[in-house]
């Protein structure tokens, strides 16, 4: 009994610290670049801000792989506020006076966290929220999963799954809505690739697991399907390379295709297999992506099914699932006999790189989840609102990534072939503005919440916003508009969106698709 009033007493104490500044209190729930952008903007507008991240490692996927600001399937002069500030130290790490578009995921995150502790955010890791407490429709305060009770003003949920919405009782979804619901070509499900000619059955006749069969399956409809997840190995050629390990559980017979694709073309490289980019990074390293239209790649496709309303254990298995995935294919085309030998001798000259994820066995942190929940919010964005109706009265960023949804499923055609279903690629060649309403979920729902990552867009327009640089974007905007909401003690959907946007202007952010006279080109 004293064990548990001495519990209590350090949690009363911890409540009291949080508060005690008497600066309004903003929570950002998840250390993604979205998350942090959302506590420096908060905290330099005033607030006391409280940042809890799941793992051990600020950054999400960009201290996991990603390190690219995607310069190169967007538009470049619009990226603004924070995200540019962030290139802009990291090229200065690197000795230029310029932003540095591509980067090592150490060093971004010695740049996030200096970022953070110039703001003396206090920083929880390794937490997440079990519980959220509600009076009517408005946040009290969140139970941690290491007992911790957090206390706020407004809270933000900047993780790439949306748990703090979800158990905040905001509607959701995810999944592809079908071309009918938003009157959106793009959508739904997409059996447009070229077949591939490998055989989707086993020796029995049996489909191979993670396989669909097309007759289940029609173009334009809706499916709860979502594009495969993959880890952004960080992977080098150097003496120093550190040996690929075996996964705890390996199975052959998870290759099956690609044994029987190697058969057929015994000339493949691993390029073949695997993306691979030296982008801007030092000789010998590089980082790795699942490769598009291959026959088998490191995406796991059927994987991710369930995940967005998975438990922590559950997505824990997930996560434990791709990598052995991840490092069976990796073991596979190093040591088994039926690979050729000029590609097993291409494989081990690999490794992963010695100098990033230290403490995690050289290997990401972060399952890379390209869309998991998506809110449906005060205002939905879908096709239209990139290509059609591109201005929005209360815009607080632009986006001009391409429409881009990796292969969501493998697709039996015959017994000799399938295709990769899902695909959308498509470039989006001039900047649209990003409504604040997307960030907001409704009123009646939740008035201290704002959702920057898992924002309130269609599957289709969600493809365009889902990359980093946009999420700090729409992080920066959160953070500000938080603190006002809190000192103001209104609703964070009746904030003044003029003021906002006044604030991001002096701020140096750019939203307004028709002023990008402000740009120095230069400066890039």
């Amino acid at each position: 009994m004293k064990k548990i009033h001495i519990i209590i007493a350090v949690l009363v104490l911890y409540a009291l610290r949080v508060n005690a500044s008497g600066k309004p209190t903003v929570v950002v729930y998840g250390g993604t670049p979205g998350g942090i952008s959302a506590a420096v903007a908060a905290a330099r507008k005033g607030a006391k801000v409280i940042l809890v991240e799941q793992t051990a490692h600020v950054g999400g996927m960009n201290t996991s792989g990603i390190g690219t600001a995607e310069t190169e399937h967007m538009i470049e002069e619009t990226i603004s506020g924070i995200p540019l500030e962030v290139y802009t130290r990291i090229g200065k790490s690197y000795g230029k006076n310029k932003p540095a578009f591509y980067f090592e995921s150490h060093v971004a995150e010695k740049i996030f966290l200096d970022m953070l502790g110039e703001q003396d955010i206090s920083i929880i890791y390794r937490a997440f929220a079990d519980k959220v407490n509600k009076k009517d429709n408005t946040i009290k305060s969140i139970v941690l999963s290491n007992g911790k009770t957090i206390s706020g003003d407004v809270f933000i949920d900047a993780t790439y799954e949306g748990d703090l919405m979800a158990r905040a009782g905001t509607s959701y979804t995810y999944g592809r809505e079908s071309r009918s619901q938003y009157n959106e070509p793009l959508a739904g499900i997409r059996l447009l690739d070229n077949p591939i000619n490998v055989s989707p059955y086993d020796d029995k006749g049996q489909l191979l697991p993670g396989f669909s069969e097309a007759k289940d399956l029609t173009n334009g409809e809706a499916s709860k399907r979502m594009i495969n997840y993959n880890f952004r190995l960080m992977m080098s050629t150097n003496a120093d390379r550190v040996p690929f390990p075996a996964p705890r559980h390996y199975d052959p017979d998870r290759f099956i295709t690609l044994k029987r694709l190697l058969a057929a073309h015994p000339g493949m490289k691993l390029t073949d297999i695997i993306d691979i980019y030296s982008w801007n990074y030092p000789p010998g390293k590089y980082e790795t992506n699942n490769k598009q239209n291959a026959v088998i790649s490191l995406g796991l496709f059927g994987g991710n099914t369930g995940y967005p309303d998975a438990d922590y254990k559950k997505r824990e298995q997930v996560y434990q699932d791709h990598k052995d995935w991840t490092l069976g294919l990796l073991y596979f085309l190093q040591h088994e006999p039926s690979v050729p030998k000029p590609l097993r001798d291409e494989v081990n000259r690999y490794g992963f790189a010695p100098d990033e994820f230290k403490d995690n066995g050289n290997f990401p942190y972060y399952l890379y989840v390209r869309e998991a929940r998506r809110m449906t919010g005060s205002y939905v964005q879908t096709q239209k609102d990139i290509f059609n109706e591109p201005e929005k009265p209360d815009a607080i960023a632009l986006g001009s990534h391409f429409v881009d949804c990796h292969h969501v499923q493998k697709v039996a055609i015959s017994k000799t072939q399938y295709v990769n279903e899902g695909r959308i690629w498509v470039k989006v060649d001039q900047p649209y503005e990003i409504s604040y309403r997307i960030i907001t979920p409704k009123q009646n729902e939740c008035t201290n919440l704002l959702v920057p990552v898992c924002a309130s867009a269609s599957h289709v327009a969600f493809c365009s916003l889902r990359v980093e640089v946009t999420w700090m974007q729409l992080g920066q905007a959160a953070g500000i508009a938080a603190t006002m909401a809190a000192k103001n003690k209104r609703p964070v959907q009746e904030i003044n969106v003029k003021q906002l946007q006044e604030t991001l202007k002096r701020d140096g952010v750019l939203f307004d698709r028709d002023e990008q006279h402000w740009i120095n080109n230069d400066r890039i």
